[in-house]
């Protein structure tokens, strides 16, 4: 179990050191320029004074290294546009806002979506399991759906009947028996769920004026704020990528026969 932990460590700096890469290349691969609307008002000068202050006129190779040094010193750099703010700030500020207004959306796709699976496998193709499937819609729809199938499956084994030739109270074998093993599925969506909220709340923060990482995440890209929009990916990237080492440690929680060694997966 070491080892792989050792290794899923590795591959989780690789593949974040790959998306820091790709967004740097298509970041500078796009046309225009921080300064582009103040070319025509400033000297060319003092263009050229704040170029050289953001490393902006040497080579992109050159920009790349620098970046990576500043990175491993878990520094973001300054905001182009805001000068007297850094990118650590306005992570560091917007955080609570964004991670409260994903939490809200998770926590309410999870707790409906749940409990409308469960209603409906347990009432399968009876008038609750239509009306649960009516009631669901984007997120909440999918969890439900995915909840519903495996419940199904779950209820119809043969240590679930046991259990109720025994006279188990249905609620306790739901509970005890049904729920965690018909869940995985579940765990299995929350990954690209929290992708999809996350990157959704992107919109509702621009739009609500909502001071979180995802309206500056769009600020920096109307404004070709390079540190911004690089910071902000990797944040976000950063906290995916952790997520979803989480959820594979959760399986062998939820299910003690998942073992999280290359051999046995």
């Amino acid at each position: 179990m070491s080892n792989y932990l050792v290794k899923r460590i590795l591959m989780m700096f690789v593949t974040l050191w790959i998306i820091v890469t790709l967004t740097f290349a298509l970041m500078h691969a796009i046309p225009g320029n921080p300064f582009a609307s103040e070319s025509d008002q400033l000297p060319e000068q003092i263009l050229n004074n704040l170029r050289a202050k953001y490393n902006l006129d040497e080579p992109l190779p050159v920009q790349y290294v620098l970046y990576l040094k500043n990175l491993l010193m878990l520094d973001l750099g300054p905001s182009i546009k805001s000068d007297s703010r850094g990118v650590n700030d306005m992570i560091s500020d917007g955080f609570a806002a964004s991670a409260w207004l994903g939490a809200q959306a998770i926590g309410i796709a999870l707790l409906f979506g749940i409990s409308l699976g469960i209603i409906a496998a347990l009432n399968r193709n009876k008038w609750l399991d239509y009306v649960a499937m009516a009631l669901a819609f984007g997120p909440v729809a999918v969890i439900t759906r995915y909840m519903r199938a495996s419940m199904i499956e779950v209820m119809n084994q043969n240590y679930i009947r046991t259990a109720e030739a025994k006279g188990i109270p249905m609620f306790i074998i739901v509970v005890r028996h049904g729920i965690r093993n018909a869940i995985l599925p579940v765990v299995t969506f929350l990954g690209p769920l929290i992708a999809s909220l996350i990157t959704g709340t992107f919109v509702v923060e621009k739009i609500f004026a909502i001071p979180g990482i995802g309206k500056y995440f769009v600020d920096g890209i109307f404004n070709r704020d390079y540190p911004v929009i690089l910071g902000t990916t990797i944040f976000y990237s950063a906290i995916l990528i952790f997520t979803i080492f989480l959820i594979d440690i959760a399986y062998t929680l939820i299910d003690p026969r998942i073992k999280l060694t290359n051999k046995e997966r």
